[in-house]
């Protein structure tokens, strides 16, 4: 890395302890105008994120450097201040691994070795889906008791069962409380809502959540599982609000029949 002043932002920053790839890939993304720094490792990588607003991050799972830093303890840790977008990149693509990273608050899973004109694509979408949001890509809400006095209109917001998803909040709310997502949880669980009972395919669902079509299933997959999961969706005797179109892609229903009908999981 070379240091800038603290006032610099950056469009990309590279954690990888690769060298080589992370530099001709650094060196792609410049030439298309994306300003993208490398760090090769975790300490290097907060070092660095601390002088530097960044639009987003790319991620290797193993990661070199003193204790060997794993690239999920570091999502997890980063997961704690900020909601930049995270996209994993590993030469280790078995659906564990894809599950963990994204269950940490990664927002995709790029396998290595990539096409840099396909993860270009990628991080362009992410920067111009977050481009209407602060500087570094997190994601700002007001405190929950001044958004409260403010009424939300019936465009605002959605209830289904004890649930009510806030679009003015950008959240979810339960019995107990809000439900905490991760930003692409919620922008999926958002789009769905907003096509309350209509089937969106999955190459949509790409397109308009991701904002590119090079998303793959297995990403899909397990945001719709981890949904679910905190939903308490379509467990025994209770209601499915996000249901499968085997071979299509997914219908919310906001009133849902009775489980067992139409529709499978």
């Amino acid at each position: 890395m070379v240091p800038q002043a603290a006032s610099d932002s950056y469009d990309c920053l590279i954690v990888d302890d690769e060298a080589a790839l992370s530099e001709s890939t650094r060196e792609y993304f410049t030439m298309f105008g994306l300003r993208t720094a490398w760090a090769a490792t975790a300490a290097e990588c907060f070092e660095f994120l601390a002088a530097h607003p960044v639009g987003v991050i790319l991620l290797d799972i193993n990661l070199g450097g003193p204790g060997g830093d794993s690239g999920f303890q570091v999502c997890k840790q980063l997961r704690q201040t900020t909601d930049v977008p995270i996209l994993f990149i590993s030469a280790r693509g078995s659906d564990d691994d894809v599950l963990l990273a994204l269950g940490v608050g990664g927002d995709d899973y790029v396998t290595k070795p990539y096409s840099l004109s396909v993860l270009l694509a990628k991080v362009q979408a992410v920067l111009k889906r977050y481009r209407g949001g602060a500087a570094s890509g997190t994601v700002t809400v007001a405190a929950p008791a001044l958004e409260a006095a403010v009424p939300p209109s019936a465009a605002d917001q959605l209830a289904f069962g004890p649930y009510t998803l806030r679009f003015d909040q950008e959240r979810l709310y339960g019995p107990d409380g809000e439900v905490a997502l991760t930003g692409m949880e919620y922008r999926l669980l958002a789009y769905l809502a907003r096509n309350d009972g209509r089937v969106v395919p999955k190459r949509e669902l790409f397109t308009k959540v991701w904002g590119t079509a090079f998303t793959g299933d297995g990403t899909l997959n397990v945001h719709i599982r981890r949904l679910r999961e905190k939903l308490g969706d379509g467990g025994p005797g209770g209601p499915q609000w996000i249901k499968t179109a085997w071979g299509t892609g997914y219908l919310f229903e906001a009133a849902p029949a009775a489980p067992g009908t139409d529709a499978g999981r």
